[in-house]
């Protein structure tokens, strides 16, 4: 029976620079001979992706519940469980993804107001003790990330979804709860301070990954 894979998230706000570091961070385990299942939440199964659209969608002809937002990011992530992490730990890969649990506590708990408890029996119910192995928090000024955002956005021609157009407020409020879920819980989360260069903040992850992941590697 293959040994279970480990289970790696990378969390933070928006315009981080997740999606530039995840890549890098994938590449860093299969060089390491390490096979790496590389995928994102609210999202990575078809239907879960369903779900992330509406999740997502700006349209305002319908404003979306604050409850009915929490029930649709528990059930993108418990087919997302099912479907993909699950299966792929069983078989001896490394889960490698794009926000998990803890962005439900920032975003719906911090950002929308919704009570911790009501969200950590949502997680007893779907994740049955299933956590992350370590979770990477990429962190920095809200300013300075809404700067790199809107940068980004302008490049690519594309407008906020239905979450980066939340207000200031609304974004200090997600990376104080990030923070003090990383107090909270040292042993599991490394803070990454992502308002450096990037040369710099990979340095930081590369200093991580061999204090916190290299001895998981296989021999």
């Amino acid at each position: 029976m293959p040994q279970r894979g480990r289970f790696i998230t990378l969390e933070g706000g928006e315009g981080v620079g997740k999606t530039t570091n995840l890549a890098w961070i994938e590449e860093w385990l299969t060089a390491r001979g390490v096979e790496v299942v590389r995928t994102r939440e609210p999202g990575g199964t078809p239907r879960a992706e369903a779900i992330r659209q509406l999740l997502l969608d700006p349209a305002g002809d319908e404003p979306l519940n604050d409850d009915a937002e929490l029930l649709l990011v528990f059930a993108a992530r418990a087919q997302h469980l099912a479907r993909c992490i699950r299966p792929a730990l069983a078989r001896g890969a490394w889960v490698l993804c794009d926000r998990f649990t803890d962005a439900t506590f920032a975003y719906q708990g911090g950002g929308r107001g919704i009570a911790a408890a009501r969200i950590a029996t949502l997680e007893a119910f779907v994740q049955q003790g299933l956590e992350p192995d370590l979770t990477l928090l990429l962190d920095m000024p809200v300013a300075a990330a809404q700067q790199r955002l809107q940068a980004r956005l302008s490049a690519g021609g594309t407008g906020r979804d239905r979450f980066e157009q939340e207000r200031t407020d609304f974004f200090e409020a997600v990376r104080r709860t990030y923070r003090e879920r990383a107090a909270a819980a040292p042993a599991r989360f490394a803070v990454i301070d992502a308002d450096a260069p990037l040369e710099g903040v990979q340095a930081r992850l590369a200093e991580t990954l061999e204090a916190r992941v290299a001895p998981w590697l296989p021999q």
